[in-house]
């Protein structure tokens, strides 16, 4: 009896009773194969809902499921796989309890692929627990798809924050919406418009919209058109970082304009000057190198528009890290010196900011970024990189909920 347990807690098949353990040989090699039945709490249940129901028939006799490698050897489980009547599923393959429904693996052995899914590529894990690469795709959405059924991830959403990211060369995007408080990945799909994001208020349905207090995001028109209609009570927050970015392009519109005015001139050494001075005009003050800080010093000696323009966007970041009230008069006293400096690109910029003030200014208020958001985006990056990038985007979401939704499983025996 303590050896029939002993294999049970090895292989991970608690709830069944071992019946026989013998090694065979396959494909040129050994292979362990352990023999159970479900225990009688288990049997005639429905592979689906876990209901008990009537015996249907012995289904196709017994059946193989690859459990964890023992040392060196492969090891399976084999039982038989009868089936039952279930009232509301139709006639299925019943439930056993060491492995989920319509898998060919153990739970023990999906828990450890997802898991290792999350630290290493699909390629290393197929080498490491000898499966295929598709395997460990499918085994993936198996784990995420039982994860999201026993548990709601959209309960309790009041801040979050909304963006799409390119997961694929040829400009394939996702929509991402994550949850502000947690920083967990609650929701993706294909696409960037108001269409798919309103997929996702429609899983959230109009009394869990209500309950929506903010959402960050960039200047999207299609975000604003989605939120704007399906969360009435919901301010909309325009991300500082965004604002300050426009900032950064507007100083290298300026740039660009000034070198080919010099080329055009025929000035070449200024030309040069002006082309080496980028990263310098981009970086904050205080990162800077002291040969960037000459170059910004001799860009205010022989290039007052230019300068001006450094100044601009200085004085724009500056502004919006003070406290909200005083980064308010700030901004203000700003937008009008923007429309005074004659730099066409500062100046479209100035009207580009009155017209998203409200949602710069309840950004300020509540002190809501999209940092979370763009931390998650960067994570989903990196495992696309990682994974040497995906066929289908339901492959990159099924591994970012995995990672970044808190559905990953613990490791087999460490719960």
């Amino acid at each position: 009896m303590r050896g029939v347990r002993v294999w049970a807690r090895v292989l991970g098949v608690e709830g069944a009773v071992v019946e026989d353990v013998r090694l065979e040989a396959h494909k040129g090699e050994d292979v362990l194969v352990v023999t159970v039945r479900s225990g009688w709490r288990q049997r005639g249940r429905c592979g689906l809902c876990r209901r008990r129901c009537p015996g249907f028939d012995q289904g196709g006799g017994l059946r193989r499921w690859r459990a964890l490698d023992l040392g060196t050897l492969r090891a399976y489980v084999e039982a038989a796989a009868p089936r039952v009547a279930c009232p509301e599923h139709g006639v299925v393959v019943a439930a056993v309890p060491w492995a989920r429904h319509d898998a060919r693996s153990t739970r023990s052995f999906d828990d450890t692929v997802a898991w290792l899914a999350t630290h290493c590529s699909k390629s290393a894990v197929g080498e490491l627990l000898r499966v295929a690469w598709r395997t460990v795709g499918r085994i993936i959405a198996r784990v995420v798809d039982e994860a999201e059924e026993r548990s709601d991830r959209l309960d309790g959403l009041e801040r979050i924050g909304i963006d799409e990211i390119s997961h694929r060369k040829g400009h394939r995007y996702l929509t991402v919406v994550v949850d502000h408080d947690s920083g967990r990945l609650v929701w993706a799909a294909p696409g960037r418009d108001s269409a798919t994001l309103e997929r996702f208020f429609d899983l959230l349905g109009p009394r869990r919209c209500e309950q929506i207090r903010l959402v960050s995001a960039d200047a999207a028109g299609w975000i604003r058109k989605a939120v704007v209609a399906r969360c009435p009570k919901a301010t909309l927050c325009m991300d500082p970082f965004h604002v300050v970015q426009w900032a950064t392009d507007a100083l290298d519109a300026v740039r660009r304009e000034v070198w080919r005015a010099a080329r055009k001139a025929g000035l070449s050494g200024l030309a040069d000057e002006v082309k080496g001075a980028r990263f310098a005009l981009w970086k904050n003050p205080e990162h800077l190198t002291d040969r960037q800080q000459q170059r910004l010093a001799a860009i205010q000696q022989t290039n007052a528009p230019l300068y001006r323009a450094y100044l601009l966007k200085e004085q724009l970041r500056a502004a919006l890290q003070r406290p909200v009230h005083q980064a308010m008069n700030l901004l203000r006293r700003w937008v009008s010196w923007a429309r005074r400096c004659r730099l066409a690109p500062f100046v479209e910029l100035a009207r580009t900011i009155d017209a998203h003030w409200e949602q710069i200014a309840a950004s300020l208020q509540h002190g809501l970024s999209n940092a979370r958001i763009e931390s998650t985006n960067t994570k989903i990056r990196l495992i696309t990189r990682r994974s040497f990038g995906f066929h289908s985007p339901e492959a990159v979401i099924a591994l970012a909920m995995l990672s970044l939704g808190g559905l990953c499983p613990p490791l087999p025996g460490r719960r």
